[in-house]
Formats: structure tokens, C-alpha cells, sequence
């Protein structure tokens, strides 16, 4: 048998706990019975009855686990690719403190759900380029979440399909060549200025490579800062306006069999988005053999239930006047 709390000082401590209370109460039903005839063999039994369910409550507690089983743990692990729009438009401040400060906060908390997944990351804006190739180092991927700025690309206009096909070259030239489950998390506000996106998205689809798509930003959009002043559009002479464009996400997400997630001041679908990326059935990385038993307090402590019923509701008469 083996207890799954073998803390035997706490159980001593309650045992003895009880066995000087019950001395007490022994004691008193002793000075009584100086003055009234006290039925002593019925006072033995409800000891008895007592210190029954008492320790079997002691053993419940301990959690007995009786019997064993074989159980076979399996790890499963994926890739995935975070391609990160860093376009200037990603400093709007529609979503306090702005879009991008906002999406590294989220992207921190959401890679330490896949631990057991090798994630890598890809900026881009009119250009992309590997920031971080697939690992499963987490805190190489912090330090690199951490150092997001939109001083390390090109900004000349955002071309979406240039990480998404450069992930599909690196998950195809992965050298590991284990068929593992693959996916893409593409963070933007959906601005698109380049072309190929059809040709790619047939690629991952065809390689059967999912995306999983995260607009930011409002339909109502904002100013983008440019240093001490905002980004002005050049055709009307104007503070340019930002906006989250949701249908080219969602349209890229459906074009892959993935999905679409909004990241907003009304929206905050970061958890739907990890539970979406977990339930991506993984390849079987290793799997173990482990002995397993059951714990069994339950009965334990039913009977224990049990009896101290029958002692409330049924009590034994240990007087006699």
C-alpha cells in the first residue's frame, strides 16, 4: 500500500489529540458514576465506535492508494512559427500602452503554455526575416519577445506573405524531418501592401500547415507616433489613420483551416487563441511506462461517514437512573 500523505507526525498529533479528549470525557463519566450506576459495557462499545471511524478518518486522510496499474505517459510537441508584424502602424495607440508593447505582454504568457512545443519567430514588415529559429529554449524566445521594436525591419509597407512563406520554407527544410504538427501564429493588424499571398497560402495549405491569425488594433483606429510628432499620409497630406483590417485575417486563417482571433479593446481572445494552438494534435515526441495506483481514500473515509451517523443518530443509552 502506499499513502499518498505519509505524514505520520500530523496523524500521531491528531491520534493523541483525541485520545486525551476521550480520557476527559472517560473521566467524567467516572465522577458521575460515583453518585449514578453508569452501564459500563455500553460505554466500552461507544469507545469503541468512536476510535473506529476516528481512525479510519486518520486513514483517509494518509490516502491509502491500493493496487497497482501500468500507465503509458506520452509527449506530444509541435512547431510553431510566431510571424510578428513590425510595420510602423504597429505603434498606433488604439490599444494602450500601444499595439506592440500590448502583443509582446501577450505573446510572454503565451508561449509559457508550450514548453514541450519548439517555437521560433519571424518579423517582418516589407521584408522578413528569422528573429529566433525554432527552439525550445523559453527564454531564448523571452529575451527575443522582449527586444521587439519597429526599428528592426524595413518599413516601407507591410507584405504579409513574405513570413508566412518563409516559415513554410523552414518547416519544409527543417532538418529534424520528423512529421510533426506545424502551425503559424500571424500577429498584425492586417494592413497587406505586398502580393503572392494567394500562391503562399496554397503552399501551406497543400503542406497542410494551419494559421492561426491575431488581429490588433480597432476598426476605429489611430495616429501612428513618429517621434515627436505622427506618421503623415503622403496622398492627402493628413496624420495617417491606422486601422485593424479583420477580413484579410480571417480570410488567410479560413484559407488554411485555422483561425481568427481579435486582440482589442473590446476583444481579448489570447485565451481562445492558446486553447485553439493546444488542441493541434502533436506528434508523440516520447512516451514512459509508470507504475500508477489509485488512491482509495474515498471508502475510507465513507465509512468513517458511516459509522459517525449511526453514532449521532442512534445513540447507545450508558446511563441508568
Amino acid at each position: 500500500m502506499i499513502w499518498a500523505y505519509p505524514d505520520t507526525t500530523l496523524l500521531l498529533s491528531l491520534a493523541t489529540v483525541f485520545v486525551l479528549l476521550y480520557a476527559v470525557y472517560l473521566y467524567r463519566f467516572w465522577t458521575i458514576n460515583q453518585k449514578i450506576n453508569v452501564k459500563k459495557r455500553r460505554l466500552v462499545w461507544k469507545m469503541l465506535l468512536r476510535s473506529l471511524y476516528f481512525g479510519l478518518f486518520l486513514v483517509a486522510l494518509a490516502g491509502p492508494s491500493i493496487g497497482n496499474a501500468m500507465k503509458e505517459i506520452k509527449q506530444e510537441g509541435k512547431d510553431i512559427f510566431l510571424a510578428i508584424d513590425l510595420s510602423r502602424s504597429m505603434n498606433a495607440e488604439d490599444i494602450q500602452p500601444s499595439r506592440l508593447q500590448r502583443i509582446k505582454f501577450e505573446l510572454k504568457n503565451l508561449v509559457k503554455n508550450f514548453s514541450s512545443d519548439r517555437v521560433g519567430i519571424i518579423i517582418f514588415s516589407s521584408e522578413a526575416f528569422i528573429q529566433c529559429p525554432l527552439t525550445f529554449d523559453q527564454n531564448v524566445i523571452q529575451l527575443h519577445l522582449d527586444g521587439l521594436n519597429t526599428g528592426l525591419v524595413p518599413n516601407s509597407g507591410t507584405d504579409i506573405a513574405a513570413p508566412l512563406l518563409m516559415a513554410h520554407t523552414k518547416f519544409m527544410n527543417d532538418e529534424s524531418q520528423e512529421p510533426k504538427s506545424k502551425a503559424i501564429i500571424l500577429i498584425s493588424d492586417g494592413e497587406d501592401f505586398g502580393g503572392e499571398l494567394d500562391g503562399t497560402l496554397e503552399k501551406l495549405r497543400d503542406s497542410g500547415i494551419k494559421i492561426f491569425s491575431m488581429g490588433i488594433g480597432t476598426r476605429a483606429g489611430s495616429t501612428i507616433p513618429r517621434g515627436s510628432g505622427v506618421v503623415i499620409d503622403q496622398t492627402t497630406n493628413r496624420p495617417a489613420i491606422s486601422r485593424l483590417s479583420s477580413e484579410n485575417l480571417k480570410r488567410i486563417a479560413s484559407l488554411t483551416d485555422g483561425d481568427y482571433f481579435e486582440l482589442s479593446e473590446d476583444l481579448q481572445e489570447i485565451p481562445q487563441l492558446i486553447d485553439a494552438i493546444a488542441n493541434l494534435e502533436g506528434t508523440v515526441m516520447a512516451s514512459r511506462t509508470v507504475e500508477a495506483s489509485s488512491n482509495k481514500y474515498f471508502y475510507f473515509l465513507l465509512a468513517g461517514l458511516v459509522l459517525a451517523v449511526m453514532d449521532s443518530l442512534l445513540p447507545i443509552r450508558t446511563l441508568s437512573l
